[in-house]
């Protein structure tokens, strides 16, 4: 008897739980809904001058055509969007960045050289490229709620000067239309990566090097773990609560939620689970 009342008391206890977290949930998405049909209505202010890119840049383009598409959302204009200057300018970085610290590091092998360069290139370090240059502002699209999306990037990196290693929401346009600049000026300037490199180079600072690289939370919770020779377990339960947990040797060390990425909310219950693990093991 005594057992069934505390099995009928642990159910009611998770039933209201995840009520109320659902209920919480529903209101937050309804909010969003609320605000983003307010984004669609209100108008944008057009984007500047191409011409100031240029002064950004400290170089001016021969065909001026290269630099507007390379500003050209898909959502604008399909059929004159930066898509393959983008692809274009993603090879040219790539081997750039990867060549300038293949001499600047030759202690380092292979695996380092490709994290850092990885870290060097991808979406968020570009996109932090894109905001702090104001690229963002001369971006032609049709995407109403880019700018929300903007606003809450810029607000979250303020917590992470150089990267967030995953845990931020990144809009992916930023980074896009860093390198379709790039495959512009590789064009206009008749391919020579070292003209291109020598205008990027100073735009890319700060450069991620091997002292502040850091490791992904997921990827340092293992190797943690494995040290202390501990068995680490993530929970799945996005598609029920947008929510990861995780367990150490089957006791809840971290957990998360958030609403539109999976890959965010398990990034952000592994640094939760790296910030509690020093408490947990102290208390064995």
């Amino acid at each position: 008897m005594l057992l069934h009342f505390f099995l009928f008391h642990v159910y009611n206890l998770i039933t209201k739980n995840l009520t109320s977290f659902f209920s919480s949930l529903i209101k937050e998405e309804k909010k969003e809904e609320k605000e983003s049909n307010e984004e669609l209505l209100t108008p944008r202010p057009p984007p500047r001058n191409l011409d100031e890119v240029e002064a950004i840049l400290g170089y001016e383009f021969k065909n001026k055509y290269l630099l507007e598409q390379a500003f050209t959302h898909p959502t604008y204009n399909k059929n004159f969007s930066y898509e393959r200057l983008e692809l274009l300018g993603d090879v040219v970085l790539n081997m750039l960045v990867t060549k300038e610290q293949f001499f600047l590091y030759q202690d380092l092998g292979p695996g380092q050289l490709t994290r850092l360069r990885a870290a060097n290139v991808d979406t968020e370090k570009l996109a932090r490229v894109a905001i702090k240059h104001g690229f963002h502002h001369y971006l032609r699209h049709n995407k109403p709620l880019l700018q929300k999306q903007l606003n809450i990037f810029m607000e979250e990196i303020l917590e992470y000067p150089l990267h967030s290693n995953g845990l931020v929401e990144v809009p992916k346009n930023l980074a896009d239309i860093v390198e379709s600049i790039i495959g512009a000026v590789f064009i206009d300037c008749g391919n020579s990566v070292e003209t291109v490199w020598m205008i990027f180079k100073s735009l890319l600072e700060p450069l991620i090097d091997p002292n502040t690289l850091k490791t992904h939370p997921v990827t340092e919770l293992h190797e943690v773990c494995q040290k202390k020779n501990k068995k680490v377990k993530f929970v799945d339960l996005w598609q029920k609560s947008r929510t990861f947990l995780v367990l150490i040797d089957n006791k809840l060390v971290g957990k998360s939620i958030h609403v539109s990425r999976k890959d965010i909310v398990q990034n952000r219950a592994a640094k939760n689970a790296l910030e509690n693990i020093g408490k947990v093991l102290s208390s064995e």
